[in-house]
């Protein structure tokens, strides 16, 4: 069983993050598997089991989890390229892993959340709370805040657009050339502007999806959702989330 709730992050926080969500898993004896997709987001989690607090960065494919027994998460869900105001390194150093946060902030703080959050009974309510008072503390820490450069605005024209842009001409309009652009999205989001757009646009096209009734025509969503073609909206699906669209439809629904 799982049970899974998103939270509102506190105003002081809504520039920096998406929200803030707990899940509570619970298994008998059999794991308990779930697959995860690239979301262009940086999670922190802290987790019950052996004090666990870490970062999960950029993800370019999908994830398996497993868990066993009861686990308990707290989590902070990053807008996209809001991540390295708390975390002090180019974010392309975090892309398809996880780090622990006694590396990231110090093991002083995070030993002491880790204590707060888990050594009494608390409600989840609780809990997020005291995951925002930290995060406070990290961004009243943080060097001052600079002004909106490039990758800032390509990651918003990147969302509003759903993905379907041109690098190369985002580059452009905002007077920088495609290389630059590459290197802003590698230290403060963590990947390529390229591959984010292409994230964004699998999103928007695999949440449509799900809203669909009947029979698809995968031609129709491709070129719907700005694939050259279906064989590339199947690409994406592959390299996203190891699935044919169908197949993965069917999976969603079952």
């Amino acid at each position: 069983m799982i049970v899974y709730q998103e939270y509102p992050p506190r105003p002081a926080l809504r520039p920096w993050l998406d929200c803030v969500w707990t899940c509570r898993v619970q298994t008998g004896a059999t794991p308990l598997t779930h697959q995860v997709l690239p979301d262009n987001c940086i999670d922190i989690l802290c987790q019950d089991q052996q004090d666990a607090s870490f970062a999960v960065g950029m993800m370019t494919a999908p994830i398996a989890v497993v868990s066993q027994g009861l686990v308990q998460t707290v989590a902070a869900r990053f807008k996209p390229g809001a991540a390295a105001r708390f975390f002090q390194l180019p974010l392309c150093e975090l892309n398809d892993g996880r780090a622990d946060l006694r590396q990231l902030w110090g093991r002083e703080l995070a030993a002491r959340l880790g204590d707060v959050l888990w050594s009494e009974p608390l409600s989840n309510a609780q809990r997020v709370a005291i995951l925002q008072d930290y995060l406070l503390l990290r961004l009243r820490a943080a060097p001052p805040r600079r002004q909106a450069g490039a990758a800032d605005h390509a990651i918003a024209a990147i969302e509003a657009a759903s993905g379907q842009v041109r690098v190369d001409g985002l580059a452009q309009r905002l007077g920088v050339s495609r290389q630059h652009l590459a290197l802003q999205f590698r230290q403060q989001v963590g990947i390529s502007p390229k591959l984010f757009a292409r994230i964004c646009r699998f999103r928007a096209a695999s949440q449509a999806m799900q809203s669909m009734a009947g029979q698809h025509d995968w031609a129709q969503v491709a070129l719907q959702y700005g694939y050259f073609d279906q064989s590339h909206l199947i690409h994406d699906f592959q390299e996203f989330a190891r699935s044919s669209p169908e197949a993965w439809l069917t999976g969603r629904r079952a």
